[in-house]
């Protein structure tokens, strides 16, 4: 027999702590489900500096877990914005005989509700007479592209195309050589929408990250050089910085499967590949962790037989 009048007893330390779910009593044991809204999380970050293992005699590809396709010139440089340390770039060395492009990344590969992207670029210019793009785009974790925003270094405009199209559409933004600026993006998979801003100013807002119907989940974030004449590229480059990548996970959902005197058998609910805690607490304020699991296939369960405890609460919580 399930009972909600004893919720009554604990709700207005519920809305203090801002995560109350649902309350049931498992005779003879008090049991609760607590999660957040929705977690916030660093997925990745980097300032690309010395001190994080990154070193400006070598190319990016191949440091820190960075990864690319295609061929070129790629790697970090000192203060080419003032007095901030390392940048990474690509573009100014030719690629290989064949190759007209270079997609650098580091694989994130997580399944989340929301993601945002932030980064410090600017577009370094030609000494020939040679102008390339420079590509900012997102795929999935089965390597399907999602949208680009295409900065073109011949005609200074910033672009955006999304999957499924051949469309370039023209954000109505232009940009300046050796300029920093401040490029995010928000991405709303479960609402398959995205928005991005250049310098606080909107380049797109609520377009679909996919007209095909592709997976929506969150595999990396590239910046490309993009040759417009491959057997004549420019020597332009695109230097980033102060890449961040962090997300939400929806809140994970705790389900009693079965109860007894001393024994509760309880299922995890939450996003896939995502780390959670099942905890409990004899009296709200002190918690101990119980299990903590990956939700591979989007749950786990745990079986809790601690004897002795006749009132035990018990919430879910994602883990960094």
């Amino acid at each position: 027999m399930v009972s909600r009048a004893k919720c009554q007893c604990f709700s207005s330390r519920a809305v203090f702590l801002k995560f109350l779910l649902l309350c049931v009593i498992a005779a003879p044991e008090l049991v609760s489900n607590y999660a957040r809204a929705s977690t916030g999380l660093v997925i990745y970050q980097t300032g690309f500096e010395a001190n994080e293992g990154y070193n400006t005699n070598l190319d990016l590809v191949g440091q820190n877990g960075w990864v690319g396709a295609g061929s070129g010139g790629n790697g970090l440089v000192t203060d080419f914005f003032p007095k901030r340390g390392q940048q990474a770039y690509v573009g100014f060395a030719p690629p290989n005989a064949g190759d007209s492009n270079l997609f650098v990344y580091l694989p994130l590969n997580r399944n989340v509700s929301q993601a945002h992207f932030a980064v410090t670029m600017a577009i370094a210019d030609s000494s020939n007479t040679n102008y390339d793009d420079f590509y900012w785009t997102v795929y999935n974790r089965h390597g399907d592209p999602f949208f680009i925003l295409d900065f073109d270094n011949a005609d200074f405009r910033l672009y955006y195309a999304l999957d499924g199209t051949n469309a370039w559409v023209w954000s109505g933004l232009k940009f300046s050589n050796a300029v920093p600026y401040n490029l995010t993006m928000d991405l709303d998979f479960a609402a398959n929408r995205w928005s991005a801003t250049f310098n606080g100013a909107t380049v797109a807002s609520n377009k679909p990250i996919t007209t095909i119907n592709s997976p929506l989940n969150l595999g990396d974030i590239d910046a490309a050089w993009v040759i417009k004449k491959p057997n004549t590229p420019g020597d332009n480059f695109m230097v980033f910085d102060d890449y961040s990548v962090s997300g939400a996970v929806a809140p994970p959902q705790l389900r009693m499967l079965a109860a007894s005197p001393g024994l509760a058998a309880l299922r995890l609910y939450a996003e896939t590949d995502n780390r959670f805690a099942i905890e409990a607490s004899t009296n709200l304020a002190n918690w101990v962790a119980l299990k903590t699991n990956t939700a591979t296939g989007g749950s786990f369960d745990y079986v809790d037989n601690t004897t002795g405890m006749r009132g035990r609460y018990y919430r879910a919580r994602w883990v960094p």
